[in-house]
């Protein structure tokens, strides 16, 4: 029997909420499980993920299978971090060290995009909005056909003058 960690959909329609679940690899997506590990909402911002580790450690101690998508959130929580310094047999100083280091890492990841989002926003807020911009076209193309009328004149007055030359 192949046990793989995947997700469960639970939820109404278009509001999803899943449980990570370890489970037979043969039964369907929402079909009986083994042992429920832990849930993910992604509709929160941003998405909540809560996985019990002691759980999650236990069942790839015994060889199940995370899938794509619960191996991506395991990254994002550390455990995938946690469990690959375990499998080389580093001691728990040197494991907690390292997950020190990669939750610092995390936070600074995190200011940065929330430093991104607020000067987007300041930038969206600094522009001027549609209307604005529509106005502006406007002045500037009632500003245009007043200065070409005086170039025509000029651009006679140099025709009489070369004809005028000529003769």
């Amino acid at each position: 029997m192949a046990v793989k960690l995947r997700l469960t959909r639970m939820g109404k329609k278009k509001q999803p909420f899943y449980r990570i679940v370890a489970i037979d690899s043969r039964v369907r997506r929402d079909g009986k499980y083994i042992e429920k590990i832990g849930y993910y909402n992604p509709l929160t911002n941003p998405a909540q993920i809560v996985i019990d580790e002691e759980k999650a450690f236990r069942w790839l101690k015994n060889g199940a299978i995370p899938t794509d998508t619960v191996r991506s959130l395991f990254s994002r929580k550390g455990i995938l971090l946690k469990w690959n310094l375990m499998k080389r047999g580093l001691p728990e100083a040197q494991i907690s060290e390292e997950f020190k280091k990669w939750e610092v890492l995390q936070i600074e990841r995190q200011k940065r995009q929330e430093a991104l989002a607020a000067q987007a926003k300041s930038k969206k807020a600094a522009s001027p909005s549609p209307a604005e911009s529509a106005d502006a076209e406007v002045a500037v193309a009632d500003a245009e056909p007043a200065a070409a009328p005086a170039i025509e004149h000029q651009g006679e007055a140099d025709a009489s003058a070369t004809t005028d030359q000529a003769s």
